[in-house]
């Protein structure tokens, strides 16, 4: 029976390293090679064996292979901490809460089979439900849990001590509840063994509960900061309409009066009156002047958007070096956010500083996609965290299946928002 058992906690080890590292690389999103399923199981059979050898006891056993997985997580796959960690306590505590629901259908069936070969058959066939429980309970964490982008938020840490409560509720079971395998087994230990099973149903159902308030928290900060983006470009809307009103008005006064100024230049000219009518004219190309864009971008949208918040610049230098590919692909609502965002930052930077202060806007083109760059003078000092411009600006870059990407070079800032135009 020594090596049978033996062969069952082989089995059961090389299973649980392999679903382990299964689960933790699709609840982080990260790509689990073929060496990872390798070296992790080699991690757990080594924690077995120093455990069993020491006489270390269940819970510093399964608190090292806690810290193994953790470890293979942020060195191998690369997971940030929250969710390598938060990974790491559900995995340990799904397979310990299916190895408590299986070993007390144990308890109750098993003793009945003591001495037959029927048992050895019976422990055979409890191995493969312990793994499809397992799977099973994953499975179902991994629906109730955001996409694996939407767990890379600073709230991924709030799930930990909840999970890390119901895992030491389940060890407290384990190790307080269970037994060896009775010899007969009683009404009593019978209705022991069911409300056992109750309590640990229960707390799969509030650790899954839990799972599913955290989604729903996502989806409300997500939500948040898409009105927040929708009303930052709406009020970039009104702005554009308001200064598009405006020209139009200025337009139609100037196309009223130009027959009346057509008709004093050609006084002037047949009266021989050359310098006067080249001043007359002068005018005349300063009023209609002032009805153009000051920048050219082949959007008209971002042309009125450039023209109001750099007229804000007093002693700072723009320079604007962009032009808009046609057709665009990129919608004009989501071009405000990205550029009010920017523009307001990049003022507001140099604000902040005293001497030499400029702002750069470029555009180029990368075969399907447009790369917009963003340098302004700032201070010399660390970034502050970002805020909700930057925020907006990532989400409209990955509608467009892009990227933000932000540098400082002493008192030199640089926004990268790179944009797929293929559809």
């Amino acid at each position: 029976m020594d090596r049978f058992d033996q062969l069952l906690n082989a089995i059961g080890t090389l299973g649980q390293g392999i679903l382990h590292i299964y689960f933790v690389s699709r609840l982080t999103g990260k790509t689990a090679r073929l060496w990872h399923f390798a070296i992790y199981s080699a991690l757990l059979c080594a924690v077995g064996l120093a455990a069993a050898r020491l006489s270390l006891g269940d819970s510093l056993s399964i608190a090292a292979g806690v810290f193994a997985l953790y470890g293979m997580e942020r060195l191998a796959l690369g997971a940030p901490p929250p969710v390598a960690g938060l990974a790491a306590v559900l995995a340990f505590y799904i397979s310990q809460l299916s190895y408590g629901i299986i070993d007390s259908i144990e308890l109750v069936v098993f003793p009945r089979f003591i001495g037959r070969p029927l048992l050895y058959l019976l422990l055979l066939i409890a191995q493969p439900l312990f793994f499809a429980l397992c799977v099973a309970c994953y499975r179902a964490v991994l629906r109730l849990l955001p996409d694996a982008g939407e767990r890379q938020t600073p709230y991924i840490g709030l799930l930990l001590f909840p999970c890390l409560f119901f895992f030491g509720a389940e060890l407290y079971i384990l190790q307080t509840a269970y037994t060896l395998i009775l010899p007969t087994v009683s009404w009593t230990e019978v209705g022991r063994q069911t409300t056992l099973l109750l309590l640990q149903a229960m707390g799969l159902a509030a650790m899954l509960c839990t799972l599913y308030a955290y989604r729903q928290l996502c989806r409300g900060f997500q939500a948040e900061s898409a009105l927040r983006s929708l009303t930052q470009a709406a009020q970039a809307q009104k702005v554009y309409i308001a200064e598009a009103r405006q020209r139009y008005e200025r337009t139609k006064a100037f196309r009223h009066d130009i027959r009346n100024h057509l008709a004093v230049l050609d006084g002037l000219l047949g009266g021989g009156r050359l310098d006067e009518g080249r001043a007359y004219l002068k005018r005349l190309e300063t009023v209609s002047g002032a009805l153009s864009f000051p920048y050219q971008t082949g959007n008209p949208v971002v042309d009125i958007l450039l023209g109001e918040k750099l007229a804000q610049a007093e002693g700072i230098r723009a320079e604007v070096s962009l032009l808009l590919p046609q057709p665009c692909g990129i919608d004009d609502f989501d071009l405000c956010v990205i550029f009010a965002n920017a523009l307001d930052n990049a003022l507001a930077a140099c604000r902040e500083v005293a001497g030499a202060r400029s702002i750069r806007i470029a555009g180029k083109r990368q075969g399907d996609f447009y790369m917009l760059t963003f340098e302004n003078t700032c201070p010399d000092r660390p970034l502050p965290p970002a805020g909700v411009g930057l925020s907006n600006i990532r989400s409209v870059a990955e509608k467009y299946r892009g990227a933000v990407l932000t540098e400082t070079d002493g008192r030199q800032f640089s926004l990268n928002v790179l944009l797929d135009l293929s559809e």
